[in-house]
This record gives structure tokens, C-alpha cells and sequence, in this order.
């Protein structure tokens, strides 16, 4: 008999866009980010040359909404690859998401759950009670009989929840008309200002040397003002510099990572960056004034997990004959495709209050130039729990 099929989808925006204490041991947000940012790691590295957006948050999210629903070696290995530990970690996630989609952090972070199920498909209460209460997961019936319906109206849900950025998600061709039962979605959106605004008239047309060695004129925008920045050193001696940008209320910053030598590419630094990595970044750094410059950029990436989740030893929940997911429902179902879909926009917009930085911007001395002007590895980070809800790879910057 043919193992009945559940979709895991992620649709993940960032738009426009160290200080906070963290615990020694990794947080939940750190975990889940670590294993996010292993898969990230190996598309990576597959794709040496190309853009690359990923959220290793959104990874983390949908695992965690399919782990009340798996049992066996199906939950061992979902929770090996989060580290988390057995009896269960959902007191921990819950506090996570609410950490995350607090109040305060509303303008910049919305993060939404959801599981579309066939109609008549006997979810137990327990599963759909836990991920409401974790994830404050909604859920919905579809009739997945009429695969182009479904996708719309999951689409619908994701083009609302990413504020129209991720139109569509799932294909027609991704439901089987007569195995479909279950698609969870995590969509994740985010729009940061700027706490130092990138002035739009200081903004230049400036070479781009892509990882292909091709060089390419992009839009640079730059500013002089005070950055915390580190010089960090990768085991083998390779040196990078690491470069923080603060949104608007200081909980969330976007990381710059930048190999010091021009000729090191930015695939030899990537294996190295672990949430342990830049929990160690935030103790190197101190304030600098310096000129800043780095290109505006959008990228548009969908990456199919299936491989990399499988590669880090989490493989069951594929497969047809060993899926063991008996805690959603006592029909068998097995994962048929886990995707996810991000998009990326970097601009010069900033928070409201840029004319506080303008007293700054008097130096006695002429600071130094940053100019990333080179594939650069990016990270936005929440400061307080460690979460890393998105990272990339840009090797030639497009708008």
C-alpha cells in the first residue's frame, strides 16, 4: 500500500535590511539554527558561485512542528539533528516563538504556521493541541482531490503572511490528488530599518568583482559612521572580518562576514560558521568609525531540503517504508517534499531617527574604508536567544 504524503513548506522574506547576553550553553534558538545552518552549508557549497538565501530558523520551525507527530527512529532522528533533548523540548519552543513574535518585535518579525489538511483526514487532537500552543499554528481543511484549488488557496495564505514578497509557494504538481493529506507551512517575514540609515544620495554605481571572478557594476551604498567589528581567524588560519549592522530597536543585526585576502573564496570561510562561530564574534568586537560600503541586493532562492536533511542523518521521515509518524494520525504518512523559498532585499532604508547618528559623523581623523566589493557571507540574527533567521551567500549582487 502507498504511504500517504505530507509536504513541509517554508516561504521566507527579508526586506531591507551582537550585544545581546547570551547563555553559555546553546539556547533552543541556537540549536535549531545550528542544524539550519549545516543544510545551509552544503547548498552552499554545491552552488559556490551562485546567490544564496536560506532561513536557518524556518528549518528549524517546521521540524519542530512534525516532531509531536513522530515517534521511533523517525523522532530520534529529528531530534538528534536539533539537539534536542528526548523528553521533548516544547516548553522550550514555545517560549522561542513567543520571544521571537513579541510585541516589540512586531514591525520587523512575523513569523506564521500553518497546516493545510485534507479533508477527513483524522488528525489526532494532541498533535494539532501542541503545534497551536508551541507555534500558535493555524490549521485548515483543503480538498486536495483539486491539487490547482489547494495550491491556491495555500498560496493565498502564504502571499497574505509574507505581505504579498512570496506569491506562490506550491505547485499544482507537488499534491497527489489521491495521497495528499498534510502541508505544513512556516513563512517567515521580516523588514528591519536600519538603526544608522544608508543615505540613498551617497549611493554609487561601483565594481563588484562575482565569485567567478567576472566584475560587475553595482549600486553601493556607503556611510561613515560606528560599526562593531571584529577579526576573526577560521582553524586553518584564514582570516575574516566580521561586520554588524543594528536594525532599529537592537535586537536583531544583520552579520557581514568578509574574507581579509582577496583571493580566498568565500567557500573556505562558510564550513566554519557555527551559532558556537558567532557567539564567539560577539567577544572580539569593539566600536569603530569607519566608511562603510556594501551593495544593495535581491535574491529570489528555492532550495529543496530533502537532500541536506538527509546528508545530516535525517532521512526516515522521507521515506515510504520507515516514516513513522503515528502521533499525527493512525493513517501512515510519509514527508514527499520539504522546500523552502526565500527572498531577500537589501536597501538603504533606516529607522526614522537617522539624524541622531549625524554628531558621529564629524571625525578628527579620517576613518578607514570597508568596502565589501566581494562575494560576503550574510547572517540576521535575533541577539537575545541566538536565532539565526537568515543567512546567505552573495556572489554577484543584483537589484
Amino acid at each position: 500500500m502507498k504511504r500517504l504524503s505530507l509536504l513541509c513548506l517554508c516561504a521566507l522574506v527579508m526586506l531591507h535590511g551582537l550585544e545581546g547576553a547570551l547563555p553559555q550553553s546553546p539556547s533552543y534558538g541556537e540549536r535549531g539554527s545550528d542544524l539550519g545552518m549545516q543544510v545551509f552549508q552544503q547548498v552552499a557549497l554545491s552552488k559556490p558561485l551562485e546567490n544564496v538565501v536560506f532561513s536557518p530558523h524556518g528549518v528549524a520551525s517546521i521540524l519542530g512542528m512534525l516532531l509531536p507527530g513522530a515517534h521511533g527512529d523517525t523522532r530520534k532522528q529529528i531530534l538528534s539533528g536539533l539537539r534536542y533533548k528526548k523528553n521533548g523540548p516544547y516548553k522550550m519552543l514555545k517560549k522561542l516563538h513567543k520571544t521571537l513574535t513579541a510585541k516589540s518585535n512586531q514591525d520587523t518579525v512575523l513569523i506564521a504556521n500553518g497546516l493545510f489538511s485534507q479533508e477527513s483526514f483524522p488528525m489526532k487532537e494532541s498533535f494539532v493541541a501542541t503545534n497551536k500552543a508551541n507555534f500558535q499554528c493555524e490549521t485548515r481543511s483543503l480538498d486536495f482531490s483539486n491539487p490547482e484549488k489547494a495550491a491556491n488557496e495555500i498560496n493565498d495564505w502564504v502571499n497574505n503572511k509574507t505581505k504579498g514578497h512570496i506569491p506562490s509557494l506550491v505547485k499544482p504538481d507537488m499534491l497527489d490528488s489521491a495521497l495528499t493529506r498534510l502541508v505544513s507551512v512556516n513563512s517567515i517575514y521580516f523588514k528591519g530599518l536600519w538603526k544608522s540609515r544608508f543615505q540613498p544620495v551617497n549611493t554609487k554605481v561601483k565594481p563588484f568583482k562575482a565569485g567567478d571572478g567576472t566584475v560587475h557594476s553595482v549600486p553601493m551604498m556607503s556611510q561613515l559612521s560606528v560599526f562593531n567589528i571584529s577579526m576573526a581567524t577560521a582553524p586553518e588560519g584564514l582570516k575574516y572580518k566580521v561586520i554588524a549592522l543594528p536594525y532599529h530597536g537592537n535586537t536583531i543585526s544583520m552579520l557581514i562576514v568578509l574574507p581579509s585576502d582577496e583571493d580566498t573564496p568565500l567557500s573556505r570561510v562558510i564550513p566554519h560558521i557555527s551559532t558556537a562561530t558567532v557567539q564567539s564574534w560577539t567577544k572580539l568586537m569593539h566600536p569603530r568609525k569607519v566608511h562603510l560600503a556594501i551593495p544593495k541586493f535581491t535574491a529570489d532562492v528555492e532550495v529543496d531540503l530533502e537532500a541536506p536533511l538527509s546528508a545530516l542523518g535525517i532521512t526516515d521521515m522521507f521515506s515510504q517504508t520507515k516514516a513513522d509518524f503515528r502521533h499525527i494520525s493512525a493513517e501512515s504518512v510519509h514527508v514527499s517534499k520539504a522546500l523552502q523559498k526565500a527572498k531577500v532585499e537589501v536597501n538603504e532604508d533606516g529607522t526614522k531617527a537617522a539624524a541622531a547618528t549625524a554628531a558621529i559623523l564629524l571625525a578628527r581623523s579620517s576613518p578607514p574604508w570597508v568596502t565589501v566589493d566581494r562575494p560576503f557571507l550574510f547572517l540576521i540574527r535575533h541577539n537575545p536567544t541566538g536565532t539565526v533567521l537568515f543567512m546567505g551567500q552573495i556572489n554577484k549582487p543584483t537589484v
